[in-house]
């Protein structure tokens, strides 16, 4: 919510005023990361209430007054290692409950999810460069490109969340073996065969340094790392099959 917009009545009661009346309606907690990938846990303070919203002033008679409902969520405490949560939703959904709060509330936090799916499709995979003129043709290509851009979205994340599970289940062997002959391991990596190990090995590829303090390898990485990957194990199929030939 990005303007204190004005309720009904007098024309100068706004949003915030109306908000400040309301008491806690209940609590929940997430799950917070800060830049350096360490978990905390936040208690947010829940509030919501259905207003009458008018138009900006220069629009009151084009456009008529929205029921909508106002959500805010804000952090107990302040956090020392991260910004404080303070979430100030407007949405034409009916809010009755604290379940119904979040509910919302959770579609919310998926929102940097959907953003950076759809950041990779489009920087990434770059949807929007493609030539190619019919409907078909383009549903087409966006099916292949969303698989490709949830791949390296999922391998960022499940890095994150899950980084001592088999490395099979985010490569083929052929992919694996690649990684082991093109960046060579360092010493504490040729111990461990783990999901990490070869999601680095990827991210190197893509120009992640590595370095001991550098955080997780991101999204830009994984996918220049995996461009890359993907050039050099086509090469090698093709080249097998001319020496089959």
């Amino acid at each position: 919510m990005a303007n204190n917009r004005l309720s009904t009545g007098d024309g100068a009661h706004t949003i915030a005023d109306e908000m400040k009346e309301v008491r806690v309606q209940g609590l929940h907690r997430i799950q917070v990361r800060n830049k350096k990938g360490e978990i905390s846990e936040a208690i947010l303070e829940i509030r919501y209430r259905r207003i009458q919203v008018l138009p900006p002033i220069g629009k009151q008679k084009q456009y008529p007054q929205l029921e909508l409902t106002v959500l805010h969520a804000q952090e107990r405490g302040t956090p020392k290692d991260r910004e404080k949560i303070d979430w100030k939703l407007i949405t034409d959904l009916s809010v009755q409950s604290r379940a119904d709060a979040i509910e919302k509330l959770e579609w919310y936090a998926m929102r940097w999810k959907i953003e950076t799916f759809h950041k990779i499709l489009k920087s990434g995979c770059k949807v929007e460069e493609s030539k190619l003129r019919t409907a078909e043709r383009l549903v087409n290509l966006v099916a292949v490109l969303c698989v490709l851009s949830w791949r390296v979205f999922w391998m960022t994340m499940i890095n994150r969340t899950a980084p001592d599970i088999s490395p099979q289940a985010a490569f083929t062997e052929l992919e694996l073996w690649l990684l082991d002959e093109l960046v060579q391991g360092k010493a504490d990596e040729k111990a461990q065969k783990n999901l990490t190990t070869y999601l680095t090995k990827l991210a190197r590829l893509g120009g992640y340094l590595a370095r001991a303090h550098d955080p997780p390898p991101g999204n830009t990485v994984i996918w220049r790392g995996l461009s890359r990957l993907t050039d050099i194990q086509l090469g090698a199929i093709i080249g097998t099959q001319l020496v089959g030939n």
